[in-house]
């Protein structure tokens, strides 16, 4: 599978001027709409699809081994996404920009929306940012994501539909040199039976360990999108995890794009959405 590329740079810059734009007028936006008229149920999110950093940051002061890890990104799921969006016709926001210069599944304020250090990594270019750099980051690429989100769901509420927000992840095998048991895993809040009924269509694969809220867990302190964007206004929301080894090709993008798309499409059916 062909991954972003992250373009080498001649110097191994870490701090920018905030008095000047975060990104050129030749780099791409802070987020893309894919399939924007989509026409099913499901609103698609992929806060972590790309691990490209701003010229104007340099590389954050790490080497290009380190931004193709799975602390930058989430790895295939950009692929993976995109294939459910035209398999369920749904409409797909995606941020266009490392996780490590702000998440957009982390509330504002908290240490992991701009991590200093990620699992056992320090990100130079993050340690020690005034006021203003932090503010900048916010306004050019976690603002512009969250609000245009924000608005599609104000939109199909007024119009009286019941949007469903499922955001698409990945997560490493190993984590802090623990191995990982699951293959994929499904995270929900205050939407349960929404979340139990996505493991059931998944666990119809006896072949497959799937977690329940693991590898993680949603909470309004350390995640966004499930939070704000489903919980908060009353509607099914969850996060679908899948290990990153299993979507880092396409065939396996296709394999578990099938899965998904026949598991989402079933939890369609049960709730007469």
């Amino acid at each position: 599978m062909t991954s972003t590329k992250v373009i080498p740079r001649p110097e191994s810059r870490t701090r920018h001027d905030p008095g000047q734009p975060l990104l050129a007028v030749d780099e791409p936006p802070p987020y893309s709409v894919i399939n924007p008229d989509g026409a099913s149920p499901y609103l698609l999110l992929c806060e972590h699809a790309s691990n490209r950093i701003p010229r104007a940051l340099g590389d954050l002061g790490l080497p290009e081994a380190e931004l193709r890890r799975h602390i930058a990104w989430d790895i295939g799921v950009s692929a993976l996404s995109q294939h459910l969006s035209r398999t369920l016709d749904a409409p797909l926001f995606m941020a266009n920009y490392s996780r490590l210069v702000i998440d957009c599944n982390r509330p504002l304020g908290v240490p992991s929306a701009i991590p200093e250090v990620s699992e056992t990594t320090e990100i130079p270019g993050n340690r020690a940012l005034t006021a203003a750099e932090r503010q900048q980051r916010i306004d050019t690429l976690f603002t512009p994501f969250a609000a245009t989100v924000a608005r599609r769901l104000d939109g199909l509420q007024k119009a009286g539909k019941r949007p469903v927000v499922v955001g698409i992840h990945s997560f490493t095998p190993v984590y802090s040199g623990r191995q990982r048991p699951w293959h994929a895993g499904i995270l929900y809040g205050r939407a349960v039976e929404f979340g139990q009924t996505l493991i059931r269509g998944l666990q119809a694969d006896a072949a497959l360990a799937i977690g329940d809220n693991e590898p993680y867990t949603i909470h309004p302190d350390e995640d966004y999108t499930v939070p704000v964007h489903a919980d908060d206004r009353g509607l099914p929301g969850a996060l679908i995890e899948v290990r990153h080894d299993l979507i880092d090709t396409l065939a396996g993008v296709g394999e578990w794009g099938e899965r998904l798309t026949r598991c989402l499409a079933g939890a369609l059916k049960e709730f007469g959405e």
